[in-house]
């Protein structure tokens, strides 16, 4: 494994880490669960990224982590950087999502009891509210890092005004804060648009999330039709007018790119976000083995020579 410093921090992290969005809830066998989180560990991979309402349902992929964490983990607890994030909807009621001191402390509470942890390593504001002020959000994080429930504070889903803003706030706080949580992939490269310019001028780090646009930056779709199981044919969060006939030849073109290096399209994906230095990891996710295998030895690709950054700049825009 690859470790990065993140941001201006003694901090490293791997530069793939391990997503709990999608196959860690109630729908995915345990043992398949664990199979997967002690690969990745055994690999190198020290980081686990979880939030309040992954599952589903919401909290389940927070509690499954647990379980396996008391029976597998616990005695590494400290050789591990795990997240867990609030912001989103969560539960009913006034105060089951957003920005307020309110919902996230409560929330953070609840994901501790879910995981049987005594802190986490990094607590992330999940996305931007405008309906509460950034001086109260960011005065939540401080409160967490220094009750101990967190050791660092992250921010997540922000836009670059708002996270040079919070970043600001946070430590005129005396709150050390590392990372900035964001979507960036070859086929989503909005980061490009100021974000990745805050987080450079600011000394944090971006994680980059879905790193493989929901699985359209993989083989499964090249034929063009919709393998059953897959995460379109389930349509949650990949619908099926993702894919069109212009963005299916564009990405069978970046696959040719990337057999030409002896990639899959997956691993060229992920060798494209980690190009830029101030992208600290990208966080995956994995329904078995092979496939998280399968995704970590992007790392033992080349670099991109500058004729095939030149290539992907032109497919992807």
């Amino acid at each position: 494994m690859t470790y990065r410093r993140a941001g201006h921090s003694g901090v490293r992290l791997p530069a793939v880490s391990l997503g709990l969005w999608h196959n860690f809830g109630d729908t995915v066998p345990l043992e398949a669960q664990r199979a997967v989180l002690r690969r990745a560990f055994d690999r190198g991979v020290t980081h686990f990224d979880l939030a309040n309402n992954y599952g589903p349902p919401y909290g389940s992929a927070e509690r499954n982590f647990g379980h396996l964490f008391a029976q597998d983990f616990r005695p590494y607890r400290d050789e591990l950087f795990i997240a867990s994030k609030a912001g989103y909807d969560m539960w009913s009621g006034p105060y089951g999502n957003g920005g307020s001191r309110k919902h996230l402390l409560a929330s953070l509470d609840q994901s501790l009891r879910r995981t049987g942890l005594a802190y986490v390593d990094v607590f992330y504001s999940h996305r931007y509210d405008p309906g509460t002020p950034v001086e109260e959000t960011m005065g939540a994080l401080n409160t967490a890092v220094r009750s101990g429930r967190a050791l660092y504070a992250g921010i997540s889903n922000y836009p670059p005004e708002q996270y040079r803003e919070a970043v600001t706030i946070l430590r005129e706080l005396g709150t050390p804060v590392l990372l900035n949580q964001a979507r960036y992939s070859i086929l989503d490269r909005t980061p490009e648009d100021g974000l990745l310019d805050a987080v450079g001028d600011t000394r944090t780090s971006l994680i980059a999330y879905s790193p493989l646009a929901q699985g359209l930056l993989t083989n499964r779709y090249l034929s063009g039709e919709v393998p059953v199981g897959s995460r379109m044919s389930v349509g949650h969060f990949l619908k099926h007018e993702a894919l069109t006939g212009a963005k299916l030849e564009r990405l069978r073109t970046l696959a040719e790119l990337a057999g030409r290096r002896g990639q899959s399209l997956a691993q060229l994906a992920i060798s494209w976000v980690l190009r830029d230095p101030r992208v600290v990891s990208v966080i995956i996710g994995a329904s078995s083995v092979i496939q998280l295998d399968q995704n970590l030895d992007a790392l033992l690709g080349e670099p991109l020579s500058q004729e095939e950054l030149a290539e992907v700049d032109a497919l992807s825009r």
